[in-house]
């Protein structure tokens, strides 16, 4: 199947799933699954074949959403979920692979004239749903994640607090729904985030922000802590920041000190004092 043929199918199929009466989430990841497979399974170079598969079939979703009108967090979900499980049955699924699921969502957002906030979610939970079935490990999907939804917000110019925020609280959605250590998905996609914003000259103090708002957020729908999400998205941010350098270690301590929406982090080594 070539990359024309491929993106054609799941507009065509993906269609049909919103037209109809099943799960639009089960539906599109079925037929995003089948389709990674089949292009993949027939194409010489695997390797070098996945990136613009996985583009093919995330375009190819998104143009059935435009035509349709209606679906399209749902559709996101379900097609970045069977993406990558797709992909993982004919391949290793890398943290570049993630990377490239997650960009691709957010172009697609874009360019059928979405914000890219409003799909943040639904991506970050298929990710970390992902990871149960693909071999990568959630802290390492996590990052990537964070990382990549940095890079791919930068790239679509849309708002960072807003998608940092957004992509935390999907990620603690995500490992709750697989049943997942969800203080570890917050810090690791708090971890990504502010990795991901020191790689393309993003505001730290931004970054760390929306990571903890979405810490608060995702604590809320999960049932949850709401001081040890912050203080767990703090941790991961501040890990990050002394990868970068000191003043984006100053930049997470003073938004952790400050607080989002009247929580406080506490680092661990601050409550040993």
């Amino acid at each position: 199947m070539t990359e024309e043929q491929a993106g054609g199918k799941v507009r065509r199929s993906i269609t049909g799933v919103l037209r109809g009466t099943g799960g639009i989430v089960s539906g599109s990841a079925d037929v995003a699954r089948d389709v990674a497979v089949t292009t993949l399974k027939d194409t010489a170079d695997v390797a070098n074949s996945i990136t613009g598969t996985v583009s093919t079939i995330i375009n190819g979703a998104f143009g059935a959403v435009q035509d349709v009108g209606t679906g399209l967090v749902r559709t996101v979900k379900g097609v970045v979920v069977g993406v990558l499980l797709g992909v993982g049955e004919i391949a290793t699924v890398t943290v570049g692979i993630i990377s490239d699921t997650v960009r691709a969502a957010f172009r697609g957002t874009r360019d059928i004239g979405e914000d890219v906030t409003k799909t943040a979610a639904a991506v970050a939970e298929a990710v970390i749903t992902a990871t149960k079935d693909t071999g990568i490990s959630l802290a390492a999907g996590a990052v990537a994640l964070g990382r990549s939804a940095l890079g791919g917000v930068k790239e679509v110019s849309g708002d960072m607090i807003g998608v940092a925020s957004s992509t935390v609280s999907g990620a603690a959605s995500g490992a709750a729904e697989i049943g997942a250590d969800v203080l570890s998905a917050i810090k690791n996609t708090a971890k990504g985030i502010v990795q991901g914003a020191g790689e393309v000259g993003g505001d730290i103090a931004d970054a760390a922000s929306g990571a903890l708002a979405g810490a608060i957020d995702g604590a809320k729908k999960v049932g949850l802590s709401a001081e040890d999400a912050v203080s767990a998205a703090a941790a991961g941010a501040l890990e990050a920041a002394e990868g970068i350098g000191e003043s984006a270690v100053h930049a997470v301590r003073d938004v952790a000190a400050s607080g989002v929406g009247g929580v406080k982090a506490v680092f661990k080594g601050d409550q040993d004092n």
